[in-house]
């Protein structure tokens, strides 16, 4: 069940997002639309608040407003350019190799997709903002749910034991949303509840982020839920686990150190921590994937509800584009038959990836060929291309979400077969530490439950060039894919081009420089902390 996010939580987001109206308009240069200071003690006259408020940090993660889809609770910020799962999944996959975004005249896609963007651009400008807002709340909750506040209120010691956890949750989001600033924008204004309210963040660079990151995620590590404990849509130990296992894994990148060995420390910790592969892949990617096989896979879901949080994030995006201009596929997928007529497509290079007879019945091979062409020489022609039906509104039981536009189907963050490819890779790369057997059982396990014919690969198999596909294959369109060219310096200069890389049809360098993305020119004139990065 996704009750932690239903409508009265929902309405307690508005009051949350208030009270860190003025923390956010230092931090983000944004003017909130209400300032207005709601959550007074009157709130928390009911213990039940602080759950609530809790609630609505989690909910900044899902929803823009609280006057529908298209409502933006922050002026500056629109819904379709700051919705957190959205604007991640554009400056991940869609500035990649996997993705192409047929409307150009939606802001900021243009840039993104063909590697142009600028410190104006305002998707880019989204995702700072929005993270630093779960940033602003997670404060804020940690300031109404200090000792000395809680005693002043006369809180049971039941529920105090209770909020012990809520603010450890909310120590993670916190991290959370440094860990995607760290690996996005190689900087973040960085401020704890122990800062006052309205007063100037700090500048943290990535070396700092990732300390604080690292220090903080393991203090709170006791306090987090045991794995798989939580309520559906909450973070757990492994959670926190998989953030670590992911610093670690791009900690050359971060920190120019190499703590692959820490790596597998932590995927092992996730592997022990009694996650297991949904039965079927696509599970993990359907309307139901709170409650099928896909909910012992899943270890931390982005909320998608089509009666009490409805957004237009990355499924709702993702499911509606997915629907081709040609084929109308739309009724299949759980949407309107027209679906957004073929607002996505797929680029040539991560087509190729799925070649070879091997590939034929493997499930995560969900590309519609048709009649098309695989090159997409006019971005602006719907027809040109493949299209993709990864993503669905149908329940593996039957039937579909409730609603035919917003959809049911959770956005998977993080999952285990991440965990198992990230497993093999820290091995590769000189981490101490993996059992050989182990893992060429999670390598064959992906593809065993792909139905991949090839599914009993030795070590000598599995190389680093292995590692990079094989994600492509399994995490496509889950916002990993330019972290990952990152990683494998293939994303900038020309070892590696995709269609319309750099704004050419073929594909053409990129500069170093574009392994980060600008600091938002509003939030450098907020704090001239803050220092653009090179070569913008």
């Amino acid at each position: 069940m996704k009750n932690i996010f239903k409508i009265k939580k929902i309405t307690t987001l508005l009051l949350v997002m208030v009270i860190a109206v003025s923390s956010c308009t230092k931090d983000l240069n944004i003017t909130p639309k209400d300032d207005q200071d709601l959550l007074g003690e009157d709130f928390f006259a009911k213990e039940t608040a602080y759950k609530e408020l809790l609630a609505g940090v989690y909910g900044n993660l899902s929803l823009t407003g609280i006057d529908g889809p298209g409502s933006s609770n922050i002026d500056g910020l629109d819904a379709g350019t700051s919705q957190f799962g959205r604007v991640l999944l554009y400056l991940q996959t869609l500035s990649a190799d996997q993705m192409i975004w047929s409307y150009e005249n939606d802001p900021g896609t243009r840039e993104i997709q063909r590697n142009i963007w600028n410190a104006n651009d305002p998707i880019i400008t989204g995702m700072f903002g929005r993270t630093h807002v779960t940033i602003a709340f997670a404060n804020n909750f940690l300031r109404e749910t200090t000792d000395d506040k809680l005693n002043a209120r006369g809180v049971s010691d039941a529920v105090k034991s209770e909020i012990k956890t809520y603010r450890a949750e909310a120590r993670l989001l916190r991290a959370m949303s440094y860990y995607y600033m760290m690996d996005i924008f190689g900087q973040a204004n960085f401020s704890t509840e122990d800062d006052a309210i309205n007063t100037k963040p700090k500048a943290y660079n990535r070396t700092q982020l990732f300390n604080y990151i690292e220090t903080e995620l393991k203090d709170i590590e006791a306090d987090l839920a045991a794995p798989k404990t939580n309520e559906h849509g909450r973070a757990d130990q492994g959670v926190a686990w998989m953030i670590l296992a992911k610093i670690y894994l791009n900690a050359e990148v971060y920190i120019g150190e190499a703590k692959y060995t820490e790596c597998l420390d932590y995927t092992k910790k996730i592997i022990a921590g009694g996650y297991t592969l949904a039965t079927e892949y696509k599970h993990n990617f359907m309307a139901d994937n709170d409650s099928n096989s896909a909910k012992n896979e899943i270890i931390f879901p982005l909320i998608s509800d089509g009666t009490y949080t409805q957004n237009y994030g990355p499924t709702t995006v993702m499911i509606n584009g997915s629907v081709g201009s040609l084929e109308a596929n739309g009724a299949a997928l759980g949407v309107g038959a027209a679906g957004w007529g073929g607002a996505i497509r797929l680029r040539k290079q991560f087509v190729q990836l799925f070649d070879g007879g091997i590939y034929n019945t493997d499930t995560r091979n969900s590309i519609i060929k048709a009649n098309r062409s695989i090159e997409i020489t006019d971005i602006s022609n719907k027809d040109q291309g493949f299209v993709l039906e990864k993503y669905s509104n149908a329940k593996s039981t039957g039937g579909f979400g409730v609603d035919q536009t917003f959809v049911d189907t959770d956005f998977p963050l993080f999952r285990l077969a991440d965990v198992y490819l990230m497993y093999a890779e820290a091995h590769l790369r000189g981490g101490t530490g993996a059992n050989t057997t182990d893992l060429e059982g999670y390598i064959n396990a992906l593809r065993t439950r792909a139905k991949n014919p090839q599914n009993n690969l030795t070590i000598a198999d599995i190389d680093l060039d292995f590692i990079i596909d094989e994600r492509a294959r399994e995490l496509h369109w889950e916002a990993h894919r330019r972290q990952d060219l990152i990683r494998f310096g293939r994303f900038t200069g020309g070892n590696y081009n995709w269609a319309w890389k750099g704004n050419g049809t073929n594909g053409i360098s990129l500069s170093a420089d574009l392994k980060l993305y600008p600091i938002p020119a509003a939030s450098l004139a907020s704090n001239p902390d803050l220092k653009q990065n090179p070569g913008y």
